[in-house]
């Protein structure tokens, strides 16, 4: 029945706004740590990314890019969960319970419908968090001077709180970005990446799901009942960090090629194989967790907060003392 797609379409939306609130700051210092290069490193560790951000662009800065992502978040996640759910039924058709095969396939079919909306999504998502991190590379020389730094953080925060930023000449809002890449390359510029993202979402989306499953089917005093309510919670949250940890090194190459704008002498890719050499080369195979402690915190709290909307069933609480169950009845 439609209603329960509704519901569920709810319980994925609020789960994903309540999670990336939560979250947000983390996964902008993600961004960041993926993008730096060997000897030009501005940021530490994620803590001291976030100090450093909070310092030189404010509470807010760490919400960069933020609306976008709230934005788009619900389509995403309602497109995710309802497509994974559509496959799940579709392959247990023949009465027989899912197999993990079958319920890799569900998730793989999930990933490749997300990705319409996740990669134009993410690719504004990294100007935005980027931004800042550039910004801070080109003052870098001016900072060694103690009595110059106080003026740089006036300006700099003085700029962003006016919306322009002072040392990068690049559109700030994710309106001016999306309008600019749809006149200079078309719909296809803002796919960009659409290869990583799928390397990214496909194998996650088939690790997560039934990895889930199967962890919450564990929990389930037996197997008429649901599993409670904090089990939900945590297989969503190991079921989650797992996945993303696995599907890292492809989330490094994706923030790699849908970064614009590029620091000072950091190289240009040509694609997913270009890129995965050159950081091979250049950089040595650990740059492919570059951020993986940042996305696991950041996915794990996500997806366990998902999972417990679903438990609760806010959007099943919602839909039936509203006006819509009326219509429905």
């Amino acid at each position: 029945p439609p209603s329960v797609y509704l519901s569920k379409l709810i319980n994925g939306g609020i789960a994903g706004i309540v999670g990336v609130t939560c979250v947000f700051p983390i996964d902008l210092a993600k961004t960041r740590l993926q993008n730096q290069r060997p000897g030009q490193q501005v940021y530490k560790s994620m803590m001291d990314c976030l100090v450093k951000t909070v310092r030189s662009e404010g509470y807010f800065g760490m919400y960069r890019g933020a609306a976008v992502n709230l934005t788009l978040v619900t389509p995403e996640k309602a497109i995710k969960l309802a497509a994974n759910d559509f496959f799940r039924q579709h392959l247990a058709k023949d009465g027989k319970g899912l197999t993990v095969f079958k319920e890799m396939l569900a998730g793989c079919g999930a990933g490749m419908c997300q990705v319409i909306v996740t990669t134009p999504m993410e690719m504004l998502k990294i100007q935005l968090q980027d931004a800042g991190r550039l910004a801070a590379q080109q003052k870098k020389p001016i900072m060694m001077s103690p009595t110059k730094l106080v003026a740089t953080n006036t300006v700099l925060s003085r700029s962003y709180n006016s919306g322009t930023v002072v040392s990068t000449p690049r559109a700030v809002s994710a309106t001016q970005i999306a309008k600019e890449l749809l006149h200079t390359q078309g719909i296809q510029g803002l796919y960009k990446g659409l290869g990583a993202t799928l390397m990214r979402d496909v194998p996650f989306s088939m690790v997560y799901f039934p990895l889930f499953a199967n962890l919450n089917r564990l929990g389930k005093p037996c197997p008429e009942e649901s599993s409670p309510f904090y089990w939900a919670f945590l297989s969503g949250c190991v079921a989650g960090s797992t996945a993303a940890v696995a599907v890292n090194p492809c989330d490094v190459v994706k923030t790699r090629l849908q970064s614009l704008t590029k620091g000072s002498n950091e190289e240009t890719y040509n694609g997913v194989v270009d890129c995965v050499s050159k950081i091979m080369r250049k950089e040595g195979p650990s740059a492919f967790l570059k951020g993986a402690g940042c996305r696991a915190l950041v996915i794990a709290p996500l997806f366990g907060i998902a999972q417990v909307m679903y438990f609760v069933g806010i959007g099943e609480y919602i839909l039936d003392n509203s006006p819509l169950s009326l219509l429905s009845a």
